[in-house]
């Protein structure tokens, strides 16, 4: 079965490298163009295109795939590539574009995507992040026919796996990007026998992931303690929960619930300090923070980070300006 890859970061990765490994022949590789990154802000390929060229695949990088759109001859570049390999199959794994109509239609089995969440719940561009926000106990991987829809089609495969209490969006992330590589090698070798059996989503139980602003990082301590907990997992490792503390921005890392507040402590009020954590008072209860960063230092555990900031009783975390 010759297979076009279309995805961009490391969850999408996992599953080129186990498609690759299982013996399918990736006649194309779509992912994003190079973005800069580092300290020296040097332009750098995406873990997909990385892969792609240390095994010799063929990678194409458009900046879009509208035929009528702001960049026309990168999209009918990329469509005579399309066009050319041949494929029986496309699959999209956190590609980054919007596919148009020609490319569902153009592989003979359409495009398959691997989804990270149990659809249709978490429809959308950040479907771990929203599942650790809103205190969901499990999540999975959806393998589902692509069509026009904003992850509206039918499903093909499902698997599940639990959100444990301390997880975060990077561990949870790694769980599913192994689910879906196993699943997406399940999912074409079933189509390969005619084995797939779609089966259309819910109506019920339809939520959408959006998009994560950096503007959500900031904490907002009147929110309950155990909403900003899940907030600080669901944000690690991108963007990070930010706060200030006496004047320098501070991202918290890890946290869980505190010892009990009066009732007459301001949110954001530092209320206990130990080698243990740091306690603030929030909208409803107490917070422990127990891993901190300063700005340009690494992750800190509270007891390494109080050596090097002195922080007291009576402090008050703050938003960022």
């Amino acid at each position: 079965m010759r297979v076009i890859f279309a995805g961009t970061p490391q969850f999408a990765r996992v599953a080129l490298e186990r498609l690759d490994g299982a013996g399918f022949e990736i006649a194309l590789v779509l992912t994003q163009p190079d973005r800069p990154a580092g300290r020296g802000m040097k332009l750098q390929p995406s873990p997909v295109k990385q892969f792609a060229l240390e095994h010799g695949l063929a990678v194409a990088q458009p900046r879009s795939l509208r035929l009528d759109g702001k960049y026309p001859d990168e999209a009918a570049a990329a469509k005579g590539a399309i066009e050319q390999a041949r494929a029986d199959v496309m699959v999209v794994a956190a590609y980054g574009l919007i596919l148009p109509q020609w490319i569902l239609d153009a592989p003979r089995l359409g495009c398959l995507n691997i989804h990270a969440s149990l659809l249709p719940r978490w429809r959308g561009a950040a479907p771990i992040h929203r599942a650790i926000e809103a205190g969901d106990r499990e999540t999975g991987v959806t393998i589902m026919q692509m069509d026009a829809g904003l992850d509206t089609g039918d499903m093909l495969l499902v698997a599940r796996v639990p959100i444990d209490a301390h997880d975060t969006t990077g561990s949870v992330q790694e769980k599913l990007a192994a689910l879906g590589g196993e699943l997406i090698v399940q999912a074409l070798k079933l189509a390969g026998e005619g084995g797939l059996k779609p089966v259309r989503q819910p109506v019920e139980g339809v939520t959408y992931a959006h998009k994560i602003d950096k503007a959500e990082a900031t904490v907002d301590w009147s929110q309950p303690a155990e909403v900003i907990a899940r907030r600080i997992r669901a944000f690690d490792p991108v963007p990070g929960a930010s706060t200030v503390l006496a004047g320098e921005p501070v991202k918290l890392w890890r946290a869980e619930l505190g010892t009990a507040a009066r009732g007459d402590e301001p949110p954001g009020r530092v209320l206990a300090v130990s080698p243990s954590g740091i306690d603030v008072r929030c909208g409803h209860g107490a917070l422990r923070i127990t891993q901190l960063q300063r700005a340009g230092a690494k992750r800190l555990a509270a007891a390494d980070f109080l050596r090097g900031f002195d922080v007291k009783a009576g402090m008050n975390f703050e938003p960022p300006a």
